[in-house]
């Protein structure tokens, strides 16, 4: 499915002192974007970038408060979601199927987007670029790539890791690699990794079709993984192995037979799923499903087809950087029951390898009480005050 035109839609329930409309960035890198924004234009620029399955309504909460702190804030729908368009495969030929170029969403691409957005608003730099979940990793290449537009960074809820290196010296032989979807598979029950799920040809067609309906599905999707679902209590992981993954719940490692619609419905049993209206309430999450049942999921997936599956692109791509760190000040705000933390073993201690970030650069992990995942919606007065400090820092 591709995005309706944007002309023909209605306008988003947004809180007063937000805008919403759209930026044409097409002659540059091909979008037109789907923008909310607060505050007054000239400001020093805050750019806020969301994760999946989010928008850019996921930042509602944020952008006003930060604004009447003298910020010009600005919230986009990233390439593949919302009502940003310019990103939709071509219409099939008559013989054969229509097929998505991953290269868009390889994360020098993803930062160009970012990059012509800012001179399209009329900008130079970025005071600061907000970024969680997936939208923590386009914060954090953002300014790793371009640290003279991007001047400070700050990940929310996934913790950067430095880019891939190529093999090093004169060995003909590679280092050995662990195959992880094949230990996990070894394991009884057998298991897999929801972002190889998500990469795969079938996620697509799960996440636009859950059997319990899709307002149940996303609304037991965002329960489990927030600090309403109490069987949360993450701890970081001895290693990157099989054994270790699999004390992850099974909405991150999930069973081998299960679908994401099968694992939420598994996991939602004997649940309340009204503990989570607090922070979104039912016209909130009736925004989610809307605009997901007009646009489908296979565009935002790509992301994690592009960077997880066995496509050599993105890899490729990121060999560009190898080495770099990050060298502005940044920080990292989550949820303290939130597993994303720790899913990659050792990715939150790496902000103090100076080999990943710069000496100097970084101002600590916040972690923020009751509030799991979807930190800047559970806790949006927490996280506006932590936001706060690290700016007044700078």
């Amino acid at each position: 499915m591709a995005p309706s035109n944007p002309s023909d839609l209605p306008p988003l329930p947004l809180p007063p002192g937000i805008t919403e409309s759209y930026l044409d960035c097409t002659a540059s890198c091909g979008l037109t974007y789907h923008i909310l924004t607060a505050g007054v234009p000239g400001n020093p620029l805050l750019l806020f970038c969301h994760g999946y399955p989010e928008l850019a309504f996921s930042w509602r909460h944020v952008l006003p408060a930060l604004a009447a702190q003298n910020y010009y804030c600005v919230a986009m729908d990233q390439r593949g979601y919302g009502r940003t368009t310019g990103w939709e495969p071509p219409p099939p030929g008559p013989d054969q199927p229509a097929e998505e170029d991953l290269t868009q969403y390889t994360f020098t691409n993803l930062v160009r987007d970012l990059v012509c957005l800012v001179y399209k608003l009329g900008y130079h730099q970025v005071h600061s670029i907000l970024g969680h979940d997936f939208g923590a990793v386009s914060s954090a290449m953002a300014a790793l790539m371009r640290p003279d537009i991007f001047r400070s960074t700050i990940q929310m809820s996934h913790p950067h890791h430095a880019p891939p290196t190529p093999s090093f010296g004169p060995s003909a032989h590679p280092d050995p690699k662990i195959d992880i979807q094949a230990d996990l598979a070894k394991l009884s029950p057998p298991r897999k990794h929801y972002k190889f799920y998500n990469s795969t040809p079938a996620a697509a067609s799960d996440w636009n079709n859950p059997p319990q309906g899709l307002y149940a599905y996303l609304r037991g999707y965002f329960h489990l993984k927030s600090a309403s679902w109490a069987l949360n209590s993450p701890h970081p992981l001895a290693t990157w192995s099989a054994e270790a993954l699999a004390e992850m719940p099974e909405y991150y490692i999930m069973r081998a037979e299960h679908s994401m619609p099968d694992t939420v419905a598994s996991l939602m049993e004997g649940e309340d799923a009204s503990a989570t209206e607090s922070w979104l309430s039912r016209a909130d999450l009736e925004v989610y499903c809307q605009e997901w049942s007009r646009t489908g999921f296979q565009g935002a997936l790509n992301w994690y087809r592009a960077q997880t599956a066995s496509t050599a692109e993105a890899k490729k791509d990121m060999l560009l950087f190898a080495g770099r760190r990050i060298e502005v000040p940044c920080c990292f705000v989550s949820g303290r029951v939130d597993w994303g933390n720790y899913q990659q073993p050792r990715a939150l201690e790496g902000y103090e390898d100076r080999e990943v970030v710069g000496e100097g650069c970084f101002r600590g992990v916040r972690m923020v009480e009751g509030a799991g995942h979807w930190v800047q919606q559970e806790q949006a007065g927490r996280v506006v005050e932590e936001v706060k400090k690290f700016l007044e820092e700078l």
